[in-house]
C-alpha cells in the first residue's frame, strides 16, 4: 500500500469539519413517522439519496485504477494495479474523522480522499516521503492527532453524567434555578452635555454652560437616583421613572422598558444579583456600578423544576469536568522557555494544549 503517513498528511489539509453536522438534540428531533406517511402528509423519501443498507460491508464503493502498492514502471503495459476501498473501509475513516457526517457529504469526502491517494502515489514516486522534512511533518502530525484524541477521550468521559449527578447538582444549586419577574430602573452616572443648565448671555440669548468637570454632573445624577428611589418605594410606575431618568441625564433616545421579565441570577451582574432575594413587591436599595445606578422591584418568583433544566445542568457538568480534566493535564508538567531565544513572555493566561500547525484529521485505518 502507498505510504500511509503521506496520505494522512494530505488529508490533514482538508476541512472535514465543514462536512460534519452537529447531532440534533432530543427536543429538536422530529417525532417518529406514522405507519402510513402518505396519509399523514409526510414527505416522500428523497430519490437522490441512495439506500446504503443494500451495500454489503465488503462491497467496493471506490475503485482507483492506476494506484496500488507497487505500480508498474511501464505505464503503457497492461496492469491490474488498482486500489479498492470497501464500504467498511470508508465508514471506518468517516467514523474516525467526522462521526456525524451527513450522508450527503460522503461523496465529497470520498472524492477528496481518492484524490489524496492519487497525489500520494505521485509524491511517493518522486521520493517526497523520504528524508528529514517528511519525518518532521509526520512527527508534528502525530503530536497533533494524539492531542486531538486525548481531547476526544476526555470529552467522552466528561459527558458521562448520571441522573444522580444531575439531581445532586440541582439540589446544591437550587438558587441558580430561581426565576424572578423583575423591573429595573437604570440611572446613568453622568449627564450628557445637552443636559447642562442654560444661562442667558449679554445679548439675551440662551447658551448651555457645561460644568467645569464631571463631578457636578455625577452629583446631579446621584441626587436624581435618590429621588427616584423614594418614588419607586412609594409605588410609582417604573417605566415612568425610567423615562424621567433619561430626561435628566440628557439622553435623547427613547428609554428602555423597565420590565425585564423572568430573570435568573446568571442574567444579572454581581452588583444587581441581590435583587433576586427581594420578596414579591419589594424594592431594592440604590445599587451602583461604574456605569450608573439601579433600582429593582421583584414580582412573582419560582424555582424551575428539574425536568426543565436537566439538559442545562448536563451541559454545565460536562463543561466543568472537561475544564478540570484539561487543567489536570496541563498541570502535570512544567514548561520553561528561554527568553533569550523567544523574547519576553506574554501576559499570564490559561495554558492550553500545545498549539499545532493546521489540524490533521486522520483516519484510523486505510484501504488495503
Amino acid at each position: 500500500m502507498i505510504r500511509y503517513g503521506l496520505v494522512c498528511l494530505l488529508l490533514g489539509a482538508l476541512a472535514w469539519g465543514q462536512a460534519a453536522a452537529p447531532t440534533a438534540t432530543p427536543a429538536a428531533q422530529a417525532p417518529a413517522s406514522p405507519s402510513n406517511p402518505a396519509q399523514a402528509g409526510a414527505p416522500a423519501p428523497n430519490p437522490e439519496q441512495p439506500d446504503i443498507s443494500k451495500i454489503a460491508p465488503d462491497q467496493a464503493v471506490i475503485t482507483i485504477v492506476g494506484v496500488c502498492d507497487n505500480p508498474p514502471a511501464d505505464k503503457s503495459a497492461a496492469s491490474d494495479c488498482k486500489t479498492v476501498i470497501t464500504r467498511e473501509n470508508l465508514e471506518k475513516m468517516i467514523n474516525a474523522v467526522a462521526p456525524n457526517m451527513p450522508p450527503r457529504a460522503r461523496r465529497q469526502f470520498a472524492t477528496r480522499y481518492a484524490d489524496a491517494l492519487v497525489k500520494a502515489q505521485k509524491a511517493h514516486e518522486l521520493g517526497l516521503d523520504q528524508g528529514a522534512d517528511f519525518d518532521e511533518h509526520m512527527m508534528i502530525a502525530r503530536l497533533s492527532i494524539m492531542s486531538q484524541m486525548l481531547g476526544q477521550s476526555l470529552q467522552k468521559k466528561a459527558a458521562d453524567i448520571s441522573d444522580q449527578d444531575i439531581q445532586d447538582y440541582y439540589n446544591k444549586n437550587a438558587a441558580d434555578f430561581e426565576e424572578v419577574n423583575l423591573q429595573r430602573i437604570y440611572i446613568p452616572r453622568q449627564q450628557q452635555p445637552s443636559a447642562a443648565k442654560k444661562t442667558t448671555t449679554a445679548a439675551g440669548k440662551t447658551a448651555a454652560s457645561a460644568p467645569k468637570d464631571s463631578s457636578a454632573g455625577e452629583a446631579a445624577m446621584k441626587a436624581e437616583a435618590e429621588k427616584l428611589l423614594v418614588r419607586a418605594k412609594a409605588g410609582e410606575d417604573f417605566d415612568k421613572l425610567q423615562a424621567e431618568a433619561f430626561v435628566v441625564a440628557g439622553i435623547k433616545t427613547k428609554s428602555p422598558t423597565a420590565k425585564l421579565g423572568d430573570v435568573r441570577r446568571s442574567g444579572l451582574s454581581p452588583t444587581q444579583v441581590s435583587c433576586m432575594d427581594l420578596k414579591k413587591g419589594g424594592v431594592s436599595s440604590l445599587l451602583s456600578d461604574q456605569s450608573g445606578y439601579y433600582i429593582c422591584k421583584a414580582g412573582e418568583k419560582e424555582t424551575l423544576p428539574l425536568d426543565k433544566v436537566k439538559d442545562e445542568i448536563r451541559g454545565q457538568l460536562t463543561s466543568q469536568r472537561m475544564q478540570d480534566s484539561m487543567k489536570a493535564v496541563t498541570a502535570s508538567a512544567t514548561i520553561t522557555f528561554e527568553d533569550a531565544y523567544f523574547g519576553p513572555a506574554p501576559p499570564p493566561g490559561p495554558r492550553g494544549m500545545m498549539p499545532m500547525p493546521p489540524t490533521h484529521q486522520v483516519p484510523n485505518s486505510g484501504p488495503k
